[in-house]
């Protein structure tokens, strides 16, 4: 578990699961993107993660065997939905969301902590207003859970 006290908001967040995107988000063109596995490697022992897919490039079982995690195929049509009953099913209030499309808004609305990317292949403007957080990639954003003072010096009041 993560455990991140936001100075002057009388919030703490535990962090126990971590729900991430995966085209966009940790994968260009369905290909992972370089620093991913090493970042998801050292992340593993203290929280959860699942891999949340439309599954655009066919790739989503490939990436989730070569990080050693889960992968839930969400619906082309409904994903937000899908994505979002997964995220309560883990308990909202204790999961963080890493995501950077359309799809991905309702699950990085509900996350307790939620960081959007904007890579290659861009970021929805609806999933900027709902992120706590926006990071130019996802090794970015994965330091961020890696070392959480970032955190910490972005969301204190």
């Amino acid at each position: 578990m993560l455990q991140i006290s936001l100075p002057g908001r009388d919030k703490t967040l535990e962090i126990k699961n971590l729900l991430l995107d995966l085209n966009g988000t940790l994968a260009v063109n369905g290909v992972l993107i370089p620093g991913v596995k090493e970042r998801i490697d050292a992340l593993k022992s203290k929280i959860s993660i699942y891999l949340l897919t439309a599954d655009t490039f066919g790739s989503g079982k490939r990436v989730a065997e070569e990080l050693g995690i889960e992968v839930f195929k969400v619906g082309e049509i409904g994903g937000r939905q899908d994505k979002l009953d997964f995220l309560k099913s883990l308990g909202s209030d204790k999961t963080a969301a890493i995501g950077n499309g359309y799809n991905d808004v309702l699950m990085l609305k509900e996350a307790a902590l939620s960081i959007a990317v904007i890579e290659g292949e861009g970021c929805a403007v609806e999933v900027l207003l709902n992120a706590d957080i926006a990071v130019n990639n996802i090794n970015d954003a994965l330091d961020l859970l890696i070392n959480p003072v970032r955190i910490v010096a972005t969301l204190r009041s």
